[in-house]
């Protein structure tokens, strides 16, 4: 990535992202966003990455929003007051969610340190979420002034309840890894040095499986707005297009076979 921000290594199939500003604990900021953004290219247009493992650079994972980017375009208050800008969250964040939630490849966030804010958001829209013993979440908005974004009141209240999403929200405090993990929050919880280890044997065994795993996780994401009819038929459009693929002929003679199944991701 130009700005170095955001790191992409591609190793048998699996890539992994690095959100690569410790300095900030790796805060999005303008630099950052182009970066992440580069790279979402990337893995969506490369094939050969199968599946993903997203971490963040030194003592965290992500900080949130950077609210003192020094790279930041000056305010344009004459274009505000017309109703002519664009927040950050319109020009940027909202569409960047919204696309990595459509991504067809299985991702794996690596917890580290802090996860807050709009950090926070992206580490929960993996499909798994690995968290070290030392990391933690936080609902930071309600500290500045704000209310919380990135999809949180969406998102929050679907994974934990919305008792603890209301509490996450308004008190703004840390909530550790491991309750995180009893209010099925995030995945797992590994000792820090096995972080990335353990999530990255995840996302190889994700990258070793078929085709339909991309497909599972758009189903998953689509079943959260979708009433039972609308997400019976996408089950079967879905299930027609798995049913086309190479992996799936595999896996049915691999069964047969009484053997393992070699998939190619075809």
């Amino acid at each position: 990535m130009k700005h170095g921000k955001v790191t992409l290594e591609v190793t048998q199939g699996v890539g992994l992202l690095t959100l690569n500003d410790p300095s900030t604990l790796n805060s999005f900021g303008q630099l950052l966003r182009e970066d992440f953004a580069d790279a979402v290219d990337q893995i969506d247009s490369d094939p050969a990455i199968r599946a993903l493992v997203i971490t963040g650079a030194g003592r965290g994972f992500s900080s949130g929003a950077n609210l003192n980017d020094k790279d930041a375009p000056p305010r344009d208050r004459a274009a505000e007051e017309r109703g002519e800008h664009k927040t950050s969250l319109e020009a940027y964040y909202n569409p960047m969610l919204e696309r990595f939630s459509k991504l067809s490849l299985p991702m794996v966030s690596a917890v580290n340190g802090v996860a807050a804010g709009v950090g926070m958001s992206f580490a929960l829209s993996c499909d798994l979420v690995v968290a070290a013993r030392s990391a933690y979440f936080l609902q930071a908005f309600a500290r500045i002034g704000l209310v919380p974004d990135g999809g949180s009141t969406y998102i929050l209240p679907r994974l934990v309840g919305m008792r603890r999403a209301l509490e996450m929200s308004l008190l703004a405090e840390r909530i550790p890894a491991e309750q995180a993990l009893e209010w099925g929050l995030i995945s797992r919880v590994v000792d820090d040095d096995k972080l990335m280890e353990e999530a990255v044997a995840l996302a190889t065994r994700l990258a070793n499986g078929p085709r339909s795993l991309g497909l599972i996780r758009q189903l998953y994401w689509r079943s959260l707005q979708s009433d039972y009819p609308t997400q019976l038929q996408a089950e079967s459009d879905f299930q027609k297009t798995a049913g086309a693929t190479q992996d799936h002929d595999e896996g049915v003679t691999a069964f047969r076979e009484k053997r393992a199944a070699k998939f190619v991701g075809r």
